[in-house]
């Protein structure tokens, strides 16, 4: 099993195509995209175990924060066993976290639950997430920011199918313990076998391979065509600010998206707009979409446009639609439905953009591991957004306010945090050469390699 997973194994022979290699990325991230679809499991949890909404989170809540740990400080690894290791690894961690959770559920043992589907299935998530980033940019010089949002989209899509899936197979096994241990030994197996397609189907291009016919695009501001280790990325301004810029976008459109149906049923309450609950369930679907089709379509866009042009619009129109939203109130349900669709596709796509700006930035040398250590921005507003969304709007109830004006103050926030966003941006400048590494002599002490453009 060791030889098969080694990445001399997996390097292509000249007929392979790359275009198997998205299907590949994409079979993984599908399956942990699961991880949005989680509130399906909250109900059945709280009722056949009687816990709180706050225990019923805590698997998810951990497994977002192992997702930006584990890709933080496996990032490394993967660069160095390649991505057929990283997503046999993922496939291992996040199936075996479904099966301990099926044990804990069927034993009453919730701590295994939250063992499980936190912490081995957090790992999983990790892992799963930055596995096939490098490997996806060095088959697509061409079209990175297309490439990398094909598989993200996955685990932005991944909840469109888990969420129906699954509330089918509670349906039909019970809602009771053995219902959900059952449903979640299907899930384990089934996620299991699906990812497997991925850990046969990806491929390395062989050492100096381009794409037929390709020539390099002019040189642009911002893209390098030297290297940065992860070890030296870190110490960048560049990295640093690239955090921020992540971090402020994250927290932007996860601050909507955790609480987005009970926001749009408080805001229309007690007008002829009232937002019955089977509506709100459809608004929430309807941001998923614009989430995932937002990582495919503005990552994509940016290819031609720039990333530095791309967040600009991620981050300034963000703004924006939050200001529409904060001054309409109450008053126009499609314009509050339009306006949040605009977040979240922008949301996505700067999660599918980071990896093609990171290449641009630090080249394709360790491009994966410095994208692991950024997503610990994501972890951190992960907790930032929900949690300042709800305590406005906690607060405000607690003072007797109702309506849009629960969630007026997390609004300007927002704004806020998105123009921090929109100014960190526009401070990326090119990565000093003596980051760069120099073939002859390890990391640079100074300016030999083709400084960034």
């Amino acid at each position: 099993m060791a030889g098969f997973l080694a990445r001399s194994r997996t390097v292509a022979d000249p007929s392979w195509s790359r275009w198997l290699v998205p299907p590949a990325a994409l079979s993984v991230h599908l399956a942990i995209g699961q991880a949005y679809a989680w509130s399906v499991f909250k109900p059945p949890l709280e009722s056949a175990l009687g816990l709180t909404g706050t225990q019923s989170a805590l698997p998810f809540q951990l497994g977002i924060v192992m997702l930006g740990l584990s890709a933080a400080f496996g990032g490394t690894l993967v660069e160095r066993n390649g991505p057929r290791w990283a997503m046999f690894v993922s496939m291992a961690c996040f199936s075996s976290g479904f099966l301990l959770s099926a044990l804990g559920v069927a034993t009453r043992q919730y701590w295994l639950v939250v063992v499980g589907y936190g912490v081995v299935g957090g790992v999983g998530l990790g892992v799963g997430y930055i596995s096939p980033v490098s490997t996806l940019i060095r088959w697509f010089p061409d079209r990175p920011g297309m490439a990398t949002g094909i598989a993200i989209m996955g685990f932005g899509g991944g909840a469109l199918i888990a969420s129906p899936w699954s509330a089918q197979m509670l349906a039909g096994f019970g809602a009771t313990t053995g219902g959900i241990a059952l449903t979640f030994l299907v899930h384990g197996v089934v996620y299991a076998a699906f990812m497997t397609m991925g850990v046969l189907l990806v491929r390395v291009p062989p050492e100096g391979w381009r794409p037929r016919n390709w020539t390099p695009p002019p040189r642009r501001p911002l893209v390098t065509d030297a290297d940065v280790s992860a070890r030296n990325a870190v110490r960048t301004p560049q990295f640093f600010l690239l955090w921020v810029v992540l971090c402020c976008n994250v927290t932007a459109g996860i601050g909507i998206l955790e609480k987005a149906a009970p926001m749009i049923t408080d805001f229309f309450a007690g007008t002829p707009a009232a937002v019955a609950a089977g509506a709100a369930a459809g608004f929430v679907a309807l941001l998923s979409l614009a989430n995932m089709t937002g990582r495919f379509v503005w990552s994509s866009t940016s290819d031609l446009a720039g990333r530095k042009n791309a967040y600009r619009l991620y981050l300034g129109a963000g703004a924006l639609l939050y200001l529409a939203i904060a001054l309409s109130g109450a008053g126009s349900k499609p314009l509050f439905v339009v306006c949040a669709l605009g977040i979240l596709s922008f949301y996505g796509g700067g999660f599918a953009t980071v990896p093609a700006y990171l290449k641009d930035l630090f080249g394709t040398y360790q491009v994966g591991a410095i994208h692991g250590r950024l997503l610990t921005a994501w972890s951190t507003a992960g907790v930032l957004g929900p949690l300042i969304v709800n305590a406005v709007a906690d607060a405000g109830e607690a003072a007797g306010r109702s309506g849009p004006a629960l969630y007026m103050t997390s609004l300007y926030v927002m704004i806020g945090l998105l123009a921090v966003g929109f100014l960190a941006n526009e401070l990326i400048r090119p990565v000093h050469d003596k980051y760069h590494e120099h073939p002859s002599r390890g990391p640079a002490t100074g300016g030999e390699k083709g400084r960034a453009a």
